[in-house]
């Protein structure tokens, strides 16, 4: 399979490297790791920072807002919707703290019949941030 096309989406926060928002893939979308930065990449919504870069106060419902906000727009800039996304691979860093809060925000944007999930607990993520989602969507057109 061919790559098609790489997706550049102005609605989302620039990658942290040297990577694509997605990928098209025939009729499927490869979304790169998306958190919840602002579009301007300035502020992490729900996160405050110390002075040496260490993050202080974590809101992680604010962070699932930013960062399900996030995706929709790699995912209209790949004309594709909610409907589209086959697969979502949660990475939180403290599962333990987050998880329910996530669940709860996530029904807001899911169904049961939904996408496929997997939510993991990871040590950190490269930015500051507690919340990170890896997605795969088909296209239909």
């Amino acid at each position: 399979m061919t790559v098609d096309e790489n997706i550049k989406c102005d609605d989302a926060p620039l990658p942290v490297g040297a990577y694509p928002h997605a990928k098209r893939v025939g009729d499927l979308i490869f979304l790169s790791g998306i958190g919840p930065r602002l579009p301007d990449g300035s502020q992490i919504p729900g996160t405050e920072i110390d002075a040496d870069g260490q993050i202080t106060t974590i809101n992680i419902e604010a962070q699932c807002h930013a960062v399900f906000a996030n995706v929709k727009a790699v995912l209209e800039s790949a004309d594709a919707t909610w409907d589209d996304l086959v697969d979502i691979t949660v990475f939180l860093t403290d599962i333990e703290r987050h998880f329910e809060t996530f669940n709860r925000v996530y029904s807001e944007y899911f169904s049961t019949e939904g996408p496929c999930r997997t939510t993991i607990e990871v040590t950190r993520l490269p930015t500051p941030i507690a919340i990170e989602l890896k997605c795969v969507a088909r296209v239909r057109n």
